[in-house]
């Protein structure tokens, strides 16, 4: 079958089209026009659509590329089947294999595995009999944050100590009877310093930003009145994130490397997202010629 594109840039139906797009949809869109840019640059052939769009003919397309498709939270089984169906019918440009890895936040444990510094990580799996006072007791635990092992946007997290253990024991009981939960050190350098992430493309550092909490809170997402800062990171800083990427199987076209400092003062993964990362082009345009320029050389070596 002729393709008709080269590329197609995966969204949710939120911002598909929007009339009138608040601030935050609005870079969403700003966001997708500057990598689309980039792509045509280069002669690619560039599409941008719904994932969840049940007309569309994948065969049509040569790749893939997950951007803001951020509803699938909320349709996690929808989701896997799309993965398996549409991978059998055009190329990721992340693989599949690395994708259905990083859905689930046990990667973290595997990273550690391989010697990255990770926060310390207690897992709850689905259906663990147990309390939150009874993980605080066996583990010595004081100050920590709960969240599932399979979220974003901070769903679900809450941040826990002795005082407030029984007014969460409801959620935490409900939540771990339907899936993994993972609870680790509440990491104090996250109101202190901010947590900081550098995009990495093709294996390289590209740029950075600096995400800070709202006064008062604990989550650096936008949702909840956090902000972001262009950053220069450190040497050790662009080293570690580097390093992390390298030791993936397959190495991912692009990756973005979240890292905080620990209760140590040491450099530790909080996420590593190689999914529909944000990956702030806004703030580094050039960057996207480099995910550009990376995406024409895997079609080329394909022909």
């Amino acid at each position: 079958m002729h393709m008709k594109y080269d590329i197609t840039l995966l969204t949710a139906s939120a911002y598909l089209n929007p009339k009138d797009p608040d601030w935050y949809v609005q870079q969403i869109l700003t966001e997708d026009e500057i990598l689309r840019s980039a792509l045509e640059r280069r002669g690619l052939r560039v599409h941008r659509i719904d994932w969840t769009n049940k007309e569309f003919d994948w065969s049509t397309t040569k790749s893939v590329l997950f951007r803001a498709v951020w509803d699938y939270i909320q349709r996690y089984e929808e989701f896997f089947e799309f993965l398996n169906f549409i991978s059998t019918k055009t190329l990721f440009i992340n693989p599949l294999e690395i994708i259905l890895w990083n859905l689930d936040k046990h990667y973290l444990r595997d990273l550690h595995n391989r010697g990255i510094n990770i926060p310390q990580t207690i897992y709850i799996e689905k259906g663990d009999q147990t309390t939150l006072h009874k993980l605080y007791e066996k583990n010595n635990l004081t100050e920590t944050i709960l969240k599932p092992a399979m979220s974003a946007g901070a769903r679900h997290t809450y941040r826990l100590n002795n005082d407030n253990l029984e007014k969460h024991e409801d959620i935490f009981q409900q939540l771990s009877a339907n899936e993994a939960l993972m609870l680790q050190p509440f990491l104090h350098s996250i109101i202190d310093h901010g947590e900081i992430t550098l995009v990495v493309i093709g294996g390289k550092f590209t740029h950075a930003i600096l995400k800070r909490v709202k006064t008062g809170d604990f989550r650096v997402q936008d949702d909840f009145g956090g902000t972001v800062i262009t950053y220069t990171p450190t040497k050790e800083e662009i080293s570690f994130a580097e390093h992390v990427v390298s030791i993936c199987f397959p190495i991912p076209s692009y990756a973005r490397v979240d890292m905080i400092f620990d209760n140590n003062g040491n450099l530790a993964v909080s996420e590593l997202e190689l999914i529909e990362p944000e990956l702030w082009f806004r703030f580094e345009p050039t960057a996207a010629n480099e995910l550009a320029e990376n995406v024409k050389q895997l079609l080329e070596s394909l022909i």
